[in-house]
């Protein structure tokens, strides 16, 4: 029996704590928040102990998921690290990618998994793509979002824009090809907090395959689509429906097709995958790594792009 804590249980952690205690050779121990009142409800929700400081359930767990605000990331990361403990952690792994390094440096040392939470890989529409896809030429990401207000200690670049650099680095990676970003133009602005909350830019990779994205923490309605141009069709991935739609030629006329997907909830088969992981001692599908390379691509839409 595994026995898992969660340390922060905010908006998505309760989530995280939900969906271990409803897990087959999962126990729930206990969850973590600086809210102890918030702690409190969460465990007596999924029956298990509250605690305020997550150094107090370090022994008594085999592993942690981290859902912390992104600013507490690191700190939080390697105690738990160091405790000997495997983790997931929320996106983005890190504020920045040196701090990503020296996590990925303990956690090696330590013999520790670290998966990073990047939930649209686990997206029933995401997996189920990756078969349709063999000569990507050009992405057009989009990703829009109502102001919540969650989120906003990272820029949109980072809170969103995050998820479609991820996916897209991992298109063009499979099969082991190392994949780099030659050039990146970026304009992104700031609206309703101190950092950017609206933003797009343009990725050049080189052989000719380039991407564009759009992301945007203020607008009307939600929005999140990914469109894929190969050769041979055009593939558009709704994530927040779940589907395809791919477009190819035949006969010399313009043919469309609903590709089928299995509808299941993204973050109950990311934690599925993580706590197979951890009893298997496998490679997660997101690596620390994975989410080092997209926070690296991140920050440099911020760094090399134009802030009004």
């Amino acid at each position: 029996m595994l026995k898992v804590g969660v340390i922060g249980v905010g908006y998505l952690g309760q989530h995280h704590a939900r969906i271990f205690s409803e897990l087959e050779n999962v126990r729930l121990v206990g969850v973590v928040d600086i809210d102890e009142k918030r702690a409190e409800e969460i465990a007596q929700k999924y029956g298990c102990e509250p605690y305020i400081d997550f150094n107090d359930i370090l022994n008594k767990v085999d592993t942690v998921s981290i859902v912390t605000p992104t600013r507490e990331h690191f700190s939080t990361a390697i105690e738990c690290i160091k405790a000997g403990k495997d983790i997931l952690i929320e996106k983005p792994i890190t504020q920045s990618p040196d701090e990503a390094e020296l996590l990925i440096e303990e956690a090696e040392r330590m013999g520790v998994i670290i998966q990073v939470g990047h939930l649209e890989r686990y997206n029933p529409a995401v997996v189920k793509v990756y078969s349709l896809i063999n000569d990507p030429l050009f992405f057009e990401a989009e990703r829009l979002s109502t102001f919540t207000g969650r989120g906003t200690d990272v820029d949109v670049v980072v809170d969103l824009m995050i998820h479609d650099i991820d996916i897209i680095l991992s298109i063009l990676s499979r099969n082991g090809k190392a994949i780099a970003v030659k050039d990146i133009k970026a304009v992104a602005a700031r609206v309703l907090t101190d950092k950017p909350d609206v933003a797009k830019a343009w990725f050049d990779f080189g052989e000719g395959i380039q991407a564009v994205f759009t992301a945007s923490r203020v607008f009307h309605e939600k929005s999140r689509l990914l469109k894929i141009f190969q050769k041979d069709s055009n593939i558009i991935v709704d994530y927040q429906g779940m589907s395809i739609k791919r477009f190819f030629l035949k006969d010399g006329e313009l043919k469309s097709e609903i590709i089928r997907v299995d509808i299941k909830e993204p973050l109950k088969e990311e934690l599925k995958d993580f706590v197979d992981c951890v009893i298997t001692r496998r490679k997660p599908i997101v690596s620390a790594l994975d989410g080092m390379n997209a926070l690296k691509a991140a920050h440099r839409v911020t760094a090399e792009g134009v802030i009004i």
